[in-house]
């Protein structure tokens, strides 16, 4: 008897373990893929992903591909580009392929004790008023039998589905695609607000040694199609500024990957099994309705689910669901209800525009809008006192022993400002 299983050892699930195992909690995690493996994703990572890292344990060191970023580079519809620059003396956005990230904070949560079991998909399961049993199969894998499971299994969660708690049909808020090219002048990290994506956007994120991962994501809308994956990314590609960002671009370093993005925190139930099961990331659909975005929610909410366990302790599992609901809504649902007002904003041409325009309006703006946009702080941070604390609207930003994020030397692009 374990006192809680984690299922799916990505960001969310890896999170959750190391919090677990470093109260002191007996942790298994299971996850059907054996690391590293391949997870498509922009492998952006913004401030508050890298905060998360940081309180985690995870170094940047262990992490070959990692890439910080000095500025962020924003064009809007009509042509208009603006540079974002983040603060020195710390990293506020980096980039790092998800195959490397993932597989380094499972090592950290293996270090701080969790029991990790690659290779194992979990099949079913069922649940009493004092426990949960997982059916697990790979290998001589054995029922696993825990007071808790924390499911961090995907936005198809395998667990959700056991639980009767799964939406036939649900496809994600946002439909996503990227690619990794073979580009040594995409030196600098870019976000294309394209005129049919909106509110979505193209970008490329560099990972150092010549590769980008460039991609795009567009809102699902209901009852609408999404764009058709490979003839919209190819025709990014073929955009002017597209193409001289990106230099001389070979296509040749992986295969066009789409994948869906739920974005949708607040509409499902994050909690089952009487309070016994407990669901984060992307199985909380907890991914950011504005940006697409997830890493920063992932992390976010494993943490948040071990330590309403922690807290309720194995005979209490309704007070652990009500902390984990609680903590949820007067937070990160928020943060999304605020996000996804303004994803409406982006929506329009002229929404996309003036908004560019009045980031971009001064130096501070610019510099305090990528603070924001990246996560700096909590985006309803205003609208959340219980969150104010001292010094919460000051640049702090992750890591500050690296001295700063990776400067760039050369002049910014024409036109930006």
């Amino acid at each position: 008897m374990h006192d809680v299983a984690v299922v799916g050892a990505g960001p969310a699930g890896a999170a959750a373990a190391i919090e677990l195992a470093r109260s002191g909690l007996d942790v298994i995690v299971c996850d059907r893929a054996t690391f590293p493996r391949d997870k498509c994703c922009g492998d952006g990572l913004t401030t508050g992903a890298l905060r998360h890292l940081e309180h985690l344990g995870l170094s940047p060191a262990a992490v070959p591909s990692w890439q910080a970023v000095g500025a962020c580079f924003v064009r809007s519809p009509s042509g208009r580009v603006i540079e974002l620059p983040f603060p020195d003396g710390a990293q506020y956005a980096a980039v790092a392929r998800r195959s490397e990230l993932d597989a380094a904070l499972l090592d950290v949560a293996r270090a701080a004790g969790a029991v990790v079991r690659e290779g194992h998909p979990v099949t079913a399961v069922s649940w009493s008023a004092s426990e949960v049993t997982l059916a697990v199969s790979g290998g001589a894998a054995a029922p696993v039998s825990a007071r808790y499971v924390i499911a961090a299994d995907g936005a198809w969660s395998a667990v959700r589905k056991a639980l009767g708690l799964a939406e036939p049909g649900y496809l994600g808020e946002w439909h996503a695609a990227r690619q990794y090219l073979s580009a040594p002048a995409a030196r600098d990290m870019w976000v294309w607000f394209e005129p049919d994506l909106l509110p979505g956007y193209g970008w490329s994120f560099p990972l150092g040694g010549g590769v980008a991962n460039v991609g795009f994501g567009a809102l699902r809308r209901p009852g609408a199609p999404v764009p058709a994956t490979a003839a919209r990314f190819h025709r990014l590609l073929a955009e002017p500024h597209v193409a001289a960002a990106l230099g001389d671009a070979d296509a040749g370093a992986s295969p066009l990957r789409a994948w869906p993005i739920p974005a949708g925190l607040g509409a499902t139930a994050v909690t089952g099994a009487g309070g016994r099961a407990l669901f984060a990331g992307d199985a909380a659909r907890a991914a950011d309705p504005m940006t697409g975005e997830g890493i920063a929610q992932a992390l976010e909410t494993g943490v948040e689910a071990a330590r309403a366990v922690v807290r309720a302790g194995p005979r209490r599992p309704a007070a652990a669901a009500a902390a984990y609901e609680r903590e949820l809504r007067r937070g990160m649902v928020v943060d999304g209800r605020l996000a996804g007002a303004l994803s409406r904003v982006l929506a329009t041409e002229r929404g996309a525009r003036a908004a560019v325009r009045a980031a971009g309006a001064w130096p501070w703006g610019r510099r305090e809008f990528a603070r924001w946009l990246f996560e700096d702080y909590p985006r309803a941070l205003l609208a959340t006192p219980r969150r104010w604390r001292p010094g919460a609207l000051r640049a702090h930003g992750a890591y500050p022993s690296t001295k700063g994020a990776m400067r760039l030397e050369r002049a910014a692009p024409d036109g930006a400002r």
